[in-house]
Formats: C-alpha cells, sequence, structure tokens
C-alpha cells in the first residue's frame, strides 16, 4: 500500500526528467519557469485541502471561488486601485463575495451528500453561465459601468480580455531580488513565496484546532461524528466556505502574476489543473497533506512547461504535448475518482 502510494508521483517525476532529456531544457529556463508557477498557483491546491479533511472529498466546486476573486479583480482595477493597496482591497472585497458563494455551495452540498464532487462540478457549470450572462449583459445594461477601455464597443458587457497591470506583480515585486544563473536574470518572487507559507502554516495550524479535529472525525465516519455530537452539516458549511475563500484568494494571486484577465475562461480549468496537481503527489479523495499539494503542484506544473517543448522535440509539433498533458490531467482524477468508488464499494460490502 506504500509503495502505490509513491508510484503515481514517481511516474511524473519519471515524465518530467525525460521530458527534460528529450527538450534539452536548460536548469536556469526550468527554474525560472518553476518559481513563477510555483508561487501562483499553490495558493488554489491548498485551497483543496480542507473539504478533503472533512469528509467532502475533492471540491470541484473551487471554480465558484475563482469567479469571486475575479470579480474583485475587475472591481478594483475599474475603480482606480493599483499596487499592493489594489491587490489588498481585491482580497478584501473577494472575501464578502467568496463567503456568499461558499454558502451557497455548501447548502448545496448538504442537500446532496455522497455525491460532493458530482454536485460540485456541475455546481461550478451552473455558476459559469450565471457569470457569464453577468459580465456579457447587465454590465452596461442594468449596471452602469462606465470604462470604455473594459466594456465592448456596443456600449454593454465586458472585453474577452481585462487589463490587470494596475495591480500585476503587486505581491512578487513587494520584495524584489534577481538570481542570475547561467546569464538568465530569474525573478524571485519572494513575498509569494512568504504568503504560501503562511497559508501552508495557517493550514496545518488549523488541522491541529479543534474545528480541525472535528473536520477529521467527520472525515473519518461522519455519522460517528454526529453521535459524538459534532454539527456536521454546520461544519460541512464552514469547510465550503473556508475552500471558496481561499480559492477566491488563490485566483487573485494568479492574475497579479499574469497581469491579464481572460474574462470568460480564465476559471473554467481552475478546479481540473488543482486537482489535478493534488492528485499526483500521491493525495486521494479521502486524504492529502500540505506536503502533497506543494509536492503535486510542483510536478504538475513541471511537466506543463516541459511537454510542449518535449512534444515539439520528439514530434515536431509542440501542440502534441499540449494534448499530453490535458490527457495526463483528466486521466490522473478519473483513476482518483475510480479508485474511490472502488475503495467505497468494499468498505460498503465489509460493513
Amino acid at each position: 500500500m506504500r509503495s502505490s502510494r509513491y508510484a503515481v508521483p514517481l511516474l511524473f517525476l519519471a515524465l518530467c526528467l525525460f521530458g527534460i532529456w528529450a527538450a534539452k531544457i536548460t536548469p536556469a529556463f526550468l527554474l525560472g519557469e518553476m518559481l513563477v508557477r510555483l508561487g501562483r498557483n499553490s495558493i488554489l491546491v491548498l485551497s483543496l485541502l480542507i473539504p478533503i479533511l472533512a469528509g467532502l472529498g475533492l471540491n470541484f466546486g473551487i471554480v465558484i471561488g475563482a469567479m469571486a476573486g475575479q470579480v474583485a479583480a475587475i472591481l478594483a482595477v475599474h475603480w482606480g486601485f493599483s499596487g499592493i493597496g489594489g491587490f489588498a482591497f481585491a482580497m478584501l472585497l473577494a472575501t464578502p463575495v467568496g463567503i456568499v458563494f461558499g454558502w451557497l455551495t455548501g447548502s448545496l452540498f448538504n442537500r446532496a451528500k455522497g455525491r460532493e464532487m458530482v454536485t460540485g462540478l456541475i455546481a461550478g457549470f451552473f455558476a459559469n453561465g450565471i457569470y457569464q450572462l453577468f459580465f456579457l449583459f447587465a454590465i452596461g445594461t442594468i449596471i452602469p459601468f462606465d470604462n470604455p477601455g473594459m466594456v465592448l464597443p456596443q456600449g454593454f458587457g465586458l472585453r474577452n480580455t481585462v487589463d490587470l497591470t494596475p495591480i500585476q506583480y503587486a505581491v512578487d515585486d513587494l520584495i524584489r531580488f534577481r538570481w542570475n544563473m547561467e546569464g538568465t536574470s530569474l525573478r524571485v518572487p519572494i513575498a509569494s513565496y512568504v504568503v504560501v507559507g503562511f497559508f501552508c502554516w495557517l493550514t496545518l495550524f488549523f488541522f491541529r484546532t479543534r474545528m480541525g479535529q472535528q473536520f477529521r472525525a467527520m472525515g473519518q465516519d461522519p455519522h460517528v461524528a454526529e453521535i459524538a455530537g459534532i454539527p456536521v452539516e454546520r461544519n460541512r458549511l464552514l469547510a465550503t466556505i473556508l475552500s471558496t475563500v481561499l480559492a477566491a484568494w488563490g485566483q487573485l494571486f494568479f492574475l497579479q502574476n499574469i497581469g491579464t484577465l481572460n474574462t470568460y475562461n480564465s476559471h473554467e480549468q481552475v478546479g481540473m489543473f488543482a486537482i489535478a496537481a493534488l492528485l499526483v503527489s500521491g493525495a486521494t479523495v479521502s486524504k492529502a497533506t500540505v506536503g502533497q499539494a506543494i509536492l503535486g503542484t510542483l510536478l504538475f506544473h513541471t511537466l506543463f512547461v516541459v511537454s510542449p517543448l518535449a512534444g515539439k522535440a520528439l514530434a515536431g509539433d509542440a501542440q502534441t504535448g499540449e494534448y499530453f498533458r490535458v490527457f495526463v490531467a483528466y486521466a490522473v482524477i478519473t483513476m482518483a475518482l475510480v479508485l474511490h468508488a472502488w475503495q467505497a464499494v468494499r468498505r460498503a460490502r465489509a460493513a
């Protein structure tokens, strides 16, 4: 059992090393890419841990939290906020929006016990429809939005791409540091890593609190936890809210590094890629750690960097590598869900 837990991360490591060799990727290029990607994606992956601890499984609904973060980023830039103050304002604004979205999602999960993962996936699609309707038609018609640089030429609906330059690198460049390697100047986002480290510590601290222990008991057996006097439904709601708010903040960290927002698509793959990143570390639907979240982010995004270059080197087409990494992401998630369903059937038969 222990050896099988390491099979997936070792396989991913082997794929990454093979791709690095095939594409002849230099250490400076790879390190530069990973310094950026690890800093901007880790918080999104960390947002998955609390629902897993509470027995909710993989929260595909974090895409709804990502939408909350994007709403906050759009409003912060529209109102003229910039720099670290603008980013802090966006985080502050994303928090109540994330709490409302998390409460709605958690209420839905409480009515779909045992089917939270598929419910979160469908809820994400439904929320995406409302999100697109809001920004395509309500902005500029029902809701006044006087900003020619952000609104489509017809006077309503946001443009496909929103420039987030006012808050770009707001956290990354808070502590400026460059590292020269092989003649290349690498940007090291020290402040972002400090923030990621803080969220890792905060997650570990939460796991050790009384509430965290209640979540752990719920994850092991919700029926026994309820008999023991633990407010299961309230705690499930709280776990979803915490995950959604953390996902909103994580999306803001992602966007401040990118500097542009694809209004209608940036959030769509957030859940899939964050979940795949967690699972490649050997985490499961019912058990995941902070260390696995960071390791999975590192492995998955190394493959993200390597696969297009390896595809171009081996097949003459970078798109081949793109197809491969998307296939791997969905394959990892599928195998995790199949294994979870198989284990649930075995437990039911044993009982």
